[in-house]
């Protein structure tokens, strides 16, 4: 694997991921109490044995900078290392990135430079764990010049997604992006042939691109430089491509999630906490999904009842009541509380508890979660002050809302209060 380079794509601006998105690029958004989702790429990479990773983006990429330089250094006796490539406006292209494709080719110049065979193209804000040396083994075998990840999907999803028509030896010959209607019908295929049984593959007629591609070196030069026009992988580059490069599909037969919008982002933390086997995993001694140490003190529960849920380092909770619910790292319960099928990001700081004293004190609202409130589908963002007596339980089944300047959103139904709000004692949502 010495001879890949992945480059890992950030992401635009993140809108359907808003608010979480506001102050933060996306793969910046933290994940399952302690990780952030750049972590994912990057472990699988690691994991690979794919050391050399470029991270592409162009929005607030404060927070993944510092995420990146204080995770992962790796020794100075290997090539390895993982590099943030921010958009930059420069005298031959004075434009941020258009696409997918053209943040890649705005960095040829760089990625040139490495003597490698294959660029791995990673997307980073998906849930999976994959062994990318499968996929590029898989590449190498059938000579191809291009190989997309695909997964077999049902019809209720289908139109969200970049879906292909194979033959029988694999090769990709027909390229549609998220298709509506005839369209969508036109790209029903007979999914036995990824291997699937009748069963499977009356329930899932489709074949879905995952957004994880390996290119040739020289191909993916190749496209680039001829058509500048072209701005995009999924929509341009690939299907471009199809006639006149060999391109293969290989099946990735395990669990992954797009969780590019609120609900498909909420529904995979809390499913972390399913019993007896949840969908994904972190607790995988053989590809362990890597991120910052903090090294936080244990966690210290006061008289609490806890079921089906996850809890962070560091966290302190009283007297309260946790169900189904994933706890971030320095979360702060005070007593009284119930939280219940909601995602708590915790605090990136610890008040003393002097300090908090002295806040309510003054009638100002400590950091985390005040007596007797009451979460119920949420996502609370980091270094919130929750009050007294507050109730986040949507009452009016409000499906969409943006109050910004009462500090939260909701989208899909759930409540999802800003990063570094403050809700008054008594507030109801």
């Amino acid at each position: 694997m010495k001879k890949v380079l992945a480059i890992i794509l950030g992401g635009g601006a993140g809108t359907r991921l808003y608010p979480l998105t506001k102050l933060r690029a996306k793969p910046a958004v933290p994940v399952a109490g302690k990780y952030r989702l750049i972590d994912i790429p990057v472990s699988n990479c690691i994991n690979s044995e794919i050391f050399k990773i470029y991270v592409l983006t162009q929005f607030n990429s404060a927070s993944l900078n510092r995420h990146i330089a204080r995770t992962y250094n790796f020794s100075g006796f290997s090539e390895g290392f993982v590099e943030v490539l921010a958009a930059q406006q420069t005298p031959e292209n004075p434009n941020w990135f258009q696409g997918t494709a053209d943040a890649v080719r705005q960095y040829l110049w760089m990625l040139e430079e490495w003597d490698v065979d294959e660029y791995l193209i990673l997307s980073g804000d998906h849930l999976y764990r994959m062994d990318y040396r499968q996929f590029i083994q898989r590449h190498r075998e059938t000579n191809a010049d291009i190989t997309l990840s695909v997964i077999p999907i049902d019809n209720r999803r289908a139109s969200d997604f970049g879906l292909m028509k194979i033959n029988d030896a694999g090769r990709v010959v027909d390229f549609s992006e998220k298709p509506k209607g005839e369209a969508l019908a036109k790209m029903q295929v007979d999914t036995t042939i990824l291997g699937l049984t009748k069963e499977q593959a009356e329930q899932q007629p489709y074949i879905a691109s995952m957004g994880i591609y390996v290119f040739k070196k020289d191909v993916l030069i190749k496209l680039l430089r001829e058509k500048l026009e072209r701005t995009d992988f999924g929509k341009e580059i690939i299907p471009d491509a199809a006639e006149d490069y060999n391109i293969q599909a290989y099946l990735f037969d395990d669990y992954w999630e797009d969780i590019g919008t609120i609900e498909a982002f909420y529904n995979a933390n809390l499913a972390l906490t399913q019993q007896p086997q949840p969908p994904f995993s972190f607790y995988d001694e053989e590809a362990p999904i890597y991120t910052r140490p903090r090294y936080l003190p244990p966690t210290k529960l006061l008289n609490c009842h806890v079921t089906e849920s996850i809890i962070g380092e560091g966290c302190i909770l009283k007297n309260c009541r946790i169900q189904h619910s994933v706890l971030g790292v320095r979360s702060r319960i005070e007593s009284g509380c119930v939280i219940e099928e909601s995602l708590l990001m915790g605090a990136d700081f610890y008040q003393a508890s002097v300090e908090r004293q002295c806040s309510i004190d003054k009638g100002d609202i400590p950091v985390g979660i005040g007596t007797d409130t009451i979460i119920r589908r949420a996502i609370v963002d980091k270094n919130a002050r929750i009050g007294h007596d507050v109730k986040i339980i949507n009452k009016d089944n409000v499906q969409e809302a943006d109050r910004e300047n009462q500090g939260f959103y909701i989208r899909s139904g759930i409540v999802v209060v800003l990063k570094g709000a403050v809700i008054t004692d008594g507030t109801i949502i």
